[in-house]
């Protein structure tokens, strides 16, 4: 069991350097042109910030985990878990999401690897932890839009916060629904949880140096070649053409034509991009403030798939093994789409 696991280590990271490094060859054979600008901050820059912000997000999960303070994280947020039967554990992830999505799905992935929870249980707080993930991103997004599109940027805000809650409802109510009421009631003390009453540093620090290498290791193997692919695609022209595609197809019969550049920008993925041009359509007038709410709701439909696949993609087949994490995060994402949709629709018959 060891060797094999010794092994495992030894290939995933070769396997991951090999793709990588030909992915590297592939870019400078096709685009041998490239600026050290444009490589700079097109690809290494945004790789160190993200390394960075997983190492820390892990450093907090695996120090709060050897401490114990799961207990206490789990308190705060026990009724909704009570009531969806996901128990303390999932409620301690919920509540580390408002900090860190990173924290919160290594805690996940944890408590399932130890059989504290189940397949079920993971799925449903991953989704639920969207609530806290609008949260922990609001005020940089609220500074960027509302000063750029105005009453537009207000609704839209509103819509994407009533389609989160909507979701969230949805998922507890399925959780009380679907889960067995032992599953919770079998862990539903937090003091009943198995930790030691209190380690001390020492520990706690001999604990985080056994763990974190290797799940450090494990995330950065599938963010290296996934987002160095990405980025070829992006220099090859694909989104480009995908960008000329979506332009002739998208919402043509709810908005006019002038907005779509606004569309294109934020399916992109350059949000204060996407919100400027709309602020300027919303300001000359080419854009009504209802039409320039479905056009952000648009934009952010469909930056999804860009977005997935450079940002999150890796950090989930990292976190989780790669089969689930596909999973969690294409149902995950689906089903916030579809809860947008939703919302946006009504908003269109009812405003």
């Amino acid at each position: 069991m060891t060797t094999r696991a010794s092994s495992s280590l030894v290939r995933g990271p070769a396997v991951s350097a090999a793709v990588t490094a030909g992915l590297l060859l592939a870019l400078a054979l096709l685009k041998p042109g490239l600026e050290t600008g444009f490589l700079a901050d097109e690809l290494a820059l945004p790789l160190l910030r993200i390394m960075v912000f997983v190492g820390i997000g892990l450093i907090v999960g695996e120090v709060m985990e050897a401490a114990g303070w799961t207990r206490y994280l789990a308190w705060l947020a026990g009724p909704l878990f009570r009531f969806a039967r996901l128990g303390p554990r999932c409620s301690a992830a919920f509540t580390s999401a408002f900090f860190s999505g990173v924290t919160a799905n290594a805690m996940l992935m944890n408590a399932y690897s130890q059989g504290t929870i189940s397949r079920q249980q993971l799925f449903l707080t991953n989704f639920i932890n969207q609530l806290p993930a609008f949260f922990l991103h609001l005020p940089t997004t609220v500074f960027i839009v509302l000063p750029l599109t105005g009453q537009a940027g207000a609704v839209y805000l509103l819509l994407v916060f009533a389609a989160v809650m909507l979701r969230t409802a949805a998922f507890a109510i399925y959780g009380r629904l679907r889960l067995p009421a032992a599953g919770q009631a079998a862990s539903s003390d937090p003091g009943e949880w198995n930790h030691p009453g209190h380690k001390s540093l020492v520990d706690i620090f001999d604990q985080v140096r056994r763990r974190l290498p290797k799940r450090y290791l494990k995330i950065g193997q599938f963010v290296l070649p996934i987002y160095i692919g990405v980025c070829l695609l992006n220099v090859l022209g694909f989104f480009e053409a995908l960008r000329g595609w979506l332009s002739g197809t998208a919402a043509s019969a709810v908005l006019p034509v002038e907005s779509l550049s606004m569309v294109v920008v934020a399916f992109l993925a350059d949000y204060t991009s996407g919100f400027a041009t709309a602020g300027a359509l919303l300001g000359n007038g080419v854009l009504t403030v209802k039409q320039g709410v479905l056009a952000l709701i648009l934009g952010n439909v469909l930056a999804f798939p860009l977005r997935a696949l450079r940002h999150q993609l890796p950090r989930y087949l990292g976190v989780f093994n790669p089969g689930m994490g596909a999973q969690i995060l294409f149902a995950g994402q689906s089903l916030r789409v579809l809860s947008l949709l939703l919302v946006v629709c009504l908003y269109y018959i009812l405003a």
